[in-house]
């Protein structure tokens, strides 16, 4: 690993370096290269199992790396990033190479954020295979939307931080149970993006039933969530961000009427358009997505070692 520098925990000073690499490469490449995931680890300080990867030349950092080794069953996951100016000087050779060392059985997962040629090179380059594809859909605000026809016994209304925390972990848990890395989120993880600046409670949507025959009392949720122009180099987007129901409320018409719900939030807030993540293999939730207007924008791969 000459060259690569590891380390378990960031002062606030390198924090604010590689947050700088980021937005560079965002806006060289118009896709962030860290996800949510690992921008909200950088700020807040990460788990006990991640590492932090950094490539310095002449004093600069040119490139950087986050793995989190906590997953025992899918093995660890990385993503990385490497400065517009210092691309093709081996840099993201190095990282790689580095981040495998670092895997304890030699497993590795990459992210590879908008599906781009040179990631896929770097990744084939080192033995790794594409495994899983999130496709990023978008559609226009200013088309027409269907009304949002609720079932019978639910009301929306918005989510009540402080008062609403435990009650929807449980909901997101029994939603998202064989999708772990939403499924698993606890507290601590929902109070950190309550943090973030671009939190807001009111495009928090929540589904609650008084129907004392139907339970739980929160039947599903629709968490919108809107990208900045300011921190993000480009025109303010609406994010379809998490939408889950509550199993014995699934098939009855409420996860379309809460998408059609957050939309219409999202539309209100002056919008243009609005964005959303979905697994390629997901073909009934694209079915959905492409009946009410959403087409297929981007890739991001997972590949695997």
């Amino acid at each position: 690993m000459a060259g690569v520098e590891v380390t378990e925990k960031l002062a606030p000073i390198e924090v604010a370096q590689v947050l700088t690499l980021v937005a560079n490469a965002t806006q060289a490449d118009e896709v962030s290269p860290l996800s949510e995931h690992v921008l909200l680890h950088l700020r807040h300080g990460g788990d006990e199992g991640d590492r932090h990867l950094r490539v310095f030349i002449n004093g600069t950092l040119v490139g950087y790396a986050h793995v989190d080794l906590t997953d025992q069953v899918e093995g660890p996951s990385a993503e990385l990033v490497v400065s517009p100016l210092h691309r093709r000087r081996g840099v993201g050779h190095q990282l790689v190479a580095a981040l495998t060392e670092l895997s304890p059985d030699g497993r590795l997962r990459l992210w590879a954020h908008g599906g781009h040629s040179d990631a896929a090179f770097l990744a084939n380059s080192h033995g790794f295979d594409r495994a899983r594809e999130l496709w990023q859909m978008r559609r226009s605000l200013f088309a027409a939307l269907p009304s949002a026809d609720l079932p019978a016994g639910i009301q929306l209304r918005c989510f009540r931080p402080g008062i609403d925390d435990e009650a929807w972990i449980a909901l997101n848990a029994e939603a998202f149970a064989e999708l772990p890395d939403q499924g698993s989120l606890g507290l601590a993880d929902l109070r950190q993006r309550m943090d973030e600046p671009w939190f807001d409670a009111n495009g928090f949507l929540i589904a609650e039933t008084s129907d004392p025959a139907r339970s739980p009392d929160l039947a599903g949720f629709h968490w919108t969530k809107v990208h900045g122009a300011e921190r993000h180099g480009h025109e303010a987007i609406g994010e379809v961000y998490v939408i889950g129901v509550a199993r014995n409320w699934r098939g009855t018409g409420l996860g379309k009427a809460l998408l059609l719900a957050g939309l219409a939030h999202l539309r209100a807030q002056g919008l243009a358009e609005v964005m959303l993540y979905v697994d390629a293999t997901n073909t009934p939730a694209i079915g959905l997505y492409e009946s009410l207007g959403f087409s297929r924008w981007d890739i991001d791969v997972l590949f695997r070692r």
